[in-house]
């Protein structure tokens, strides 16, 4: 893998914004298992998920109780998300044509996606869920959701998303903008597309978190390719107000559903005292970590396993670069662990530790600029 992902005209054609696109799919989706984002097949030159084999189209099948997943097949999209460099070699490897998606969840992230179809505006009440917009005001010139965002801004005293340039932003070949943000408190945020009359932050202004993927960066459909601006290259914190707005348009599990527990403190002890709980590794596995911890809300069906593999394997990675030292992340995972399935520690143990060597046969060098 290249020291830097570069955008680079020998790789690929012009996007349509006149920057040369990202280095080839394999390569970026290494760089963006790097950072601890898992990654998925997208079908050749469009924006959906590789397909799936034929028995898992059948009527009635579920990723949940799918064998392909576990066998290393990447059938059910982002539900088949990794962070193994071997399955990712194997995937891009044989069909280098695929796109790659991240799975937007365990991957921590929270993507502000906003569309620019230029469309006459809905009801007022629908333009910003939740709060009235006086018929005195004029709405002249709004269509897109570039539009609304900067008006929720401007009522809130922030900064439009559209305009952060502390965190990756993504330019769509449509004319919209992928806004990245990382959760930063262990909640776990859900997706809504800005149409919804259940849940919607603002109009042409899609959520993508838990339960939802999106495109990578570099990524090249046949409609164009996403391509970064600015000069950030990671996404910054889920800022304040917006997490407020978030939780004031539900974009949270109903209140029935237990909330996810945050990382136990001494595992995040154990996380800090590896670095501060400030470099970059540390929130990596911090992340990853939360993700673990969350499967204490569902009894079944978490994917604790694949999450807790997950986890040690990056820490693995992390180890082998000299990020980490091996019994600090030893204990970190085997806490987290413990907070979400109690009693299970001899379960937890072994694939602890055969997440930590596998991953340890993949240095994380962290830091990498797209």
């Amino acid at each position: 893998m290249p020291a830097e992902l570069r955008f680079s005209r020998s790789d690929s054609r012009q996007s349509p914004y006149g920057s040369p696109v990202a280095p080839k799919p394999l390569a970026l989706a290494r760089w963006c298992a790097s950072h601890g984002w898992p990654v998925h097949p997208l079908a050749p030159q469009r924006k959906s998920p590789a397909a799936n084999c034929e028995p898992c189209r059948r009527p009635g099948h579920s990723h949940s109780d799918c064998a392909c997943i576990p066998a290393g097949r990447w059938c059910h999209g982002f539900h088949a998300a990794t962070l193994d460099y071997g399955r990712i070699d194997k995937w891009w490897g044989s069909t280098p044509s695929l796109g790659v998606g991240v799975a937007c969840g365990a991957a921590g992230l929270v993507i502000i996606d906003i569309d620019a179809h230029s469309q006459t505006p809905p009801a007022r009440d629908r333009l910003l869920p939740g709060i009235p917009i006086s018929d005195h005001i004029n709405l002249a010139g709004l269509s897109t959701g570039y539009h609304t965002l900067a008006v929720l801004a401007a009522l809130r005293g922030a900064q439009s998303p559209a305009d952060d340039a502390t965190t990756l932003r993504v330019q769509t070949p449509s004319g919209g903008m992928h806004v990245w943000y990382r959760a930063t408190d262990g909640r776990r945020w859900q997706c809504s597309t800005g149409s919804s009359n259940a849940r919607a932050l603002a109009w042409q202004v899609d959520v993508r978190a838990h339960g939802g993927y999106i495109v990578a960066p570099g990524t090249t459909t046949s409609a164009g390719t996403y391509t970064p601006v600015g000069v950030a290259r990671q996404p910054a914190p889920l800022p304040a107000w917006l997490a407020q707005e978030l939780e004031r348009t539900s974009h949270l599990p109903a209140p029935n559903i237990p909330a996810p527990r945050p990382v136990p403190a001494r595992a995040r002890q154990a996380v800090i005292a590896a670095g501060g709980g400030r470099d970059h590794a540390t929130r990596v596995l911090a992340s990853l970590l939360a993700d673990v911890t969350a499967c204490a809300a569902v009894p079944e069906g978490a994917g604790f396993s694949e999450k807790l593999n997950r986890a040690a394997y990056t820490a693995g990675g992390l180890v082998a670069a000299g990020h980490l030292a091996r019994d600090i992340a030893e204990r970190a995972l085997e806490e987290a662990a413990e907070a979400a399935r109690p009693g299970q520690s001899r379960r937890a143990a072994q694939i602890i530790r055969s997440g930590l060597n596998a991953g340890s046969t993949h240095p994380l060098q962290l830091g990498r600029r797209l």
